[in-house]
């Protein structure tokens, strides 16, 4: 379903029934990346997968983007679908949008599992991210396909479940191209960690082992910033641990929105 919010429309999908959880997805994706969890955790959560700005079927205004625009994007989605408290669970860029929004809008979460991000990235990876921007800006996404799929997926995880990185890699593969430059922008600007320190909900910072793209040390150091968060370390996983663990996954997420309440709001 779509929704005007913060100016645009936004596309969102909406299962199950309990206490509101809130899907943030990476860089390129969509909603979609989400099935693991939207099959299991519905029977316990109302759970809301949304497109960000510039992906999936929600609008792709021109950028420049900010991780601002991003969190008042969701906190205009919130207040469309009457949710005034949710759980958030991102992963990559949503993890970064989520800490924006926390920063933000503290009283509007209940818990925060913050999954392969980074509260900020170094002068390499912010070249490395505006090279992908001019990349797709001039030839599309097509040439960042294979070389994504091998930063998000560990060998042997692209040899024993094919059809879930080809999954993925469809998904990718219908990125928008300004919408995925504009983002690649955003989230290299992105300067996050000395406010971190503020954050006060119950939070989870979870990361692959062989994540090459947000470290285990990059994990590290949101975990260290937010005040009693706990730290977690998926074994065999690289980027995407939401699709190559998805159990621990999301029994992370339960675990985590147990410690924020699970009362119906």
């Amino acid at each position: 379903m779509k929704v005007i919010a913060n100016g645009i429309a936004q596309y969102y999908r909406r299962s199950g029934s309990g206490p509101p959880l809130v899907l943030i997805h990476a860089l390129g994706l969509d909603h979609r990346l989400w099935e693991p969890q939207i099959a299991q955790l519905s029977s316990g959560f109302q759970v809301i997968a949304y497109d960000v700005r510039g992906h999936g079927a929600t609008d792709v205004p021109a950028g420049p983007y900010t991780m601002r625009d991003f969190a008042e994007d969701l906190a205009g989605l919130l207040d469309a679908l009457g949710v005034e408290r949710a759980h958030l669970a991102g992963i990559s860029m949503g993890g970064m949008i989520a800490q924006e929004f926390v920063l933000a809008w503290p009283n509007r979460v209940r818990s925060l599992v913050l999954a392969d991000t980074t509260s900020e990235y170094g002068p390499d990876a912010r070249r490395q991210l505006a090279e992908r921007a001019r990349i797709v800006e001039e030839r599309g996404i097509t040439p960042l396909l294979e070389p994504t799929m091998e930063r998000w997926f560990t060998p042997e995880f692209r040899h024993r479940q094919p059809g879930e990185v080809t999954r993925i890699l469809n998904i990718l593969a219908s990125a928008h191209p300004p919408g995925y430059a504009a983002s690649c922008r955003a989230i290299a600007g992105a300067d996050l960690t000395e406010r971190l320190v503020t954050v006060s909900v119950p939070t989870l910072v979870i990361v692959g082992a062989e994540d090459h793209s947000t470290t285990p040390e990059m994990a590290l150091q949101i975990h260290e910033h937010i005040p009693g968060s706990s730290y977690e370390v998926v074994p065999d996983a690289a980027h995407l641990t939401n699709v190559s663990a998805p159990e621990q996954f999301n029994q992370a997420i339960v675990r985590t929105a147990t410690r924020g309440g699970s009362e119906p709001v």
